[in-house]
Formats: C-alpha cells, sequence, structure tokens
C-alpha cells in the first residue's frame, strides 16, 4: 500500500509508491501520450492510493525510491537519496 510522505513539488503530503507498484504503473505511465493508458495509470494510482490524481505527470514524483531518508531535525524526506543536506529545514544529514 503507499506510504503518505511529504512532496516538496507539491508542497502537501502525498502517497507515494513502493517499487511493487511501481512496477505495475510505471509501463502505463511510460505510455501515457495513450490516452487509454493515461486513464488506466490515473484508474491504477487511485486504486492504490485512494487519490484521484489529474495530473498525470505528478505521478512521475510520486516514488518513494527517489526520496532520501527522513530528516533527524523536520522529518521531511530528502528531495534525493544521496542529498547532503535537507532542503525543507536546511538540517545537515546525519547518516
Amino acid at each position: 500500500m503507499a506510504r503518505e510522505l511529504y512532496c516538496w513539488r507539491c508542497g502537501i503530503e502525498m502517497p507515494m509508491l513502493d517499487e511493487e507498484e511501481w512496477a505495475r504503473i510505471g509501463p502505463l505511465l511510460s505510455g501515457a501520450t495513450d490516452p487509454s493508458k493515461r486513464e488506466a495509470a490515473l484508474d491504477l494510482y487511485e486504486e492504490m492510493t485512494g487519490l484521484r490524481e489529474t495530473n498525470i505527470n505528478a505521478i512521475w514524483h510520486h516514488r518513494i525510491k527517489d526520496y532520501g531518508p527522513s530528516c533527524t531535525k523536520c522529518g521531511k524526506p530528502l528531495r534525493t537519496p544521496r542529498a547532503s543536506f535537507c532542503a525543507a529545514c536546511g538540517a545537515t544529514r546525519t547518516d
């Protein structure tokens, strides 16, 4: 099941997809220029998360793997797995 994490692009907590879920939706996103695949991707995202997304491009950045660990100061995820500091509060990564 999708996990709620802060999305720095959206500015709010959003359902993020794990790799098992991503394996299901990725092929649909790759073919999102096809209207039927676009609708199928939006429907599947809603099925997996409970949230009806209207912007197909937003789903691309709702993948847990693309984020780093939670900041030890503010708790928001780092923007990337390799980030050296938290973009939200400025704290330096400690691990």
